[in-house]
C-alpha cells in the first residue's frame, strides 16, 4: 500500500524573538492509500496547524510534508495553487456552497475550472451524487436543502476530481446528530468501497470512532494512536478514555 502522506519533523512556530509560540514541535506521519483517519486534541493541541499544512494554507517553519511523493514545502505558489486543485479535496464545517449554483453545478464546478468537458462532467456528477445519495437534489440550490444534504454536496464537490487526499475539517460541526451519522456513513463508505483516503480533523469522539485509526494530539505533539477493529462502539469507548486523559471533549454515542 503506497504513502499518500508523509510528514517528518514537521514543525511551526509563531511571532518571533521574545514571544515565540511553537503550534507544532516535530509531527512525523504517514498516511497510506485508502486510511481514514482522524486527528484529535483539545483546543490549541495544534490540529487545525497540521491541517493548514497539510492543506497548503499555511506554511511549515521546518521539517517536510510529501503528499502524492511531492513535497509541498518547497513548491512555489503557483504549483501549490495547481496542486491544491489536483490533488486535494476540502469538506468544511461551514459547506463552502455558492448559493447562486444548483447542488449540481456546485458539485461539478472543480471540474469545470479544469474544463473537463461536459459529457465527462456529468458522467462524474451523477457517479459522485449517487453515492452520496444526493442524485435526487441535483436541480436545487443551496438554500432549499437541509445542512446534512449540503455537506453531503460539499463531500461530492470534495471527490469529484478524484484527489489523492480528501481533507475534513470538524465536518459534523454545524449539523443534527442525524445528518451527522448520515454524513459520516457516507464518507465511512467512500474510504470502504472507493478506497478514498480521508483525513479528518473533529473534536468529536462520535464522528472520530467512523475512523480506521485516530491520532490524539496534545501540545504539539502526537501523544497516542488507536485503532479501530470491527467494533465501533468499543473504539468510541477507547477515544472517550483517550480525550479523558488530556481533557478532551466527546460526545454520547447514539
Amino acid at each position: 500500500m503506497k504513502n499518500v502522506l508523509v510528514s517528518n519533523n514537521l514543525k511551526k512556530i509563531y511571532g518571533s524573538k521574545g514571544n515565540v509560540y511553537t503550534a507544532l514541535k516535530g509531527i512525523d506521519l504517514n498516511i497510506k492509500e485508502g486510511e481514514f483517519i482522524g486527528i484529535m486534541g483539545p483546543s490549541g493541541a495544534g490540529k487545525t496547524t497540521l491541517l493548514n499544512i497539510v492543506s497548503t494554507i499555511d506554511k511549515a517553519s521546518s521539517g517536510t510534508v510529501v503528499i502524492d511523493n511531492k513535497d509541498i514545502t518547497k513548491m512555489k505558489d503557483k504549483d501549490l495553487a495547481r496542486f491544491r486543485r489536483e490533488s486535494l479535496g476540502f469538506i468544511f464545517q461551514d459547506f463552502n456552497l455558492l448559493d447562486t449554483l444548483t447542488v449540481k453545478e456546485n458539485i461539478a464546478l472543480p471540474l469545470a475550472l479544469t474544463k473537463v468537458n461536459v459529457k465527462q462532467i456529468n458522467k462524474k456528477v451523477g457517479e459522485v451524487s449517487t453515492a452520496l445519495g444526493i442524485d435526487d437534489l441535483l436541480n436545487k440550490y443551496p438554500y432549499e436543502i437541509s445542512g446534512g444534504q449540503k455537506q453531503r454536496t460539499a463531500a461530492a464537490r470534495a471527490i469529484i476530481t478524484t484527489p489523492s487526499l480528501i481533507l475534513a475539517d470538524e465536518p459534523t460541526g454545524a449539523l443534527d446528530s442525524k445528518s451527522a451519522k448520515e454524513l459520516l456513513g457516507a464518507l465511512k463508505d467512500l474510504n470502504e468501497k472507493s478506497k478514498a483516503t480521508i483525513m479528518m480533523v473533529t473534536h468529536d469522539a462520535f464522528a472520530a470512532s467512523y475512523c480506521r485509526r485516530v491520532l490524539l494530539i496534545k501540545d504539539g505533539e502526537i501523544y497516542e494512536e488507536i485503532y479501530r477493529d470491527s467494533n465501533r462502539k468499543a473504539f468510541f469507548q477507547q477515544i472517550v478514555e483517550m480525550m479523558g486523559k488530556i481533557g478532551g471533549d466527546n460526545i454520547e454515542l447514539v
